[in-house]
């Protein structure tokens, strides 16, 4: 990208579970397996201990899944040349769209007022952006990034 940017945002998933909360989760949901395994243990149902353990193990799993998605970061960038879309991962960076500044549009889809998607538009193609935000934020972003191509465009002429 030449030139200032007029925008340069980061999008990543909102997440309410830190990683000390993780801790505490599967402590609890350790504990009461445990007494639960204690008690059918007790009654003569041996398997059920196993059953127990393959149910802590998914939902460790699904959190490490959830906290691998939070580490993604969706990168909206507006020069005068050009709009960018890329995706980050600790891993590597893809760019998903590329465009000139001059012809890309903003299109907001709306529902009952709020803004359900939020996409890019050049020549028939389509992207959509900043679906990891809620309705309101998205409908912020939306307004932000048609000023900031709009201000990219001005630039240029």
């Amino acid at each position: 990208m030449a030139g200032p940017l007029y925008m340069d945002a980061e999008i990543t998933p909102n997440r309410s579970l830190s990683e000390r909360g993780f801790i505490v989760l599967i402590a609890v949901v350790t504990a009461a397996n445990c007494l639960s395994a204690a008690v059918f243990v007790a009654m003569g149902a041996t398997l059920v201990p196993i059953f127990l353990g393959i149910d802590l193990l998914a939902v460790v799993v699904a959190f490490l899944a959830s906290f691998a998605a939070a580490r993604r970061i969706e990168r909206v960038q507006v020069s005068a040349r050009d709009v960018r879309v890329t995706l980050e991962t600790p891993r590597q960076t893809t760019l998903v769209w590329e465009s000139p500044t001059a012809f890309t549009r903003v299109f907001v889809e709306t529902e009952d007022e709020r803004a359900v998607a939020l996409r890019l538009a050049l020549s028939g193609r389509m992207v959509d952006v900043a679906a990891a935000l809620s309705p309101g934020e998205r409908a912020e972003f939306a307004t932000a990034l048609q000023q900031a191509i709009w201000e990219a465009r001005r630039e240029r002429g």
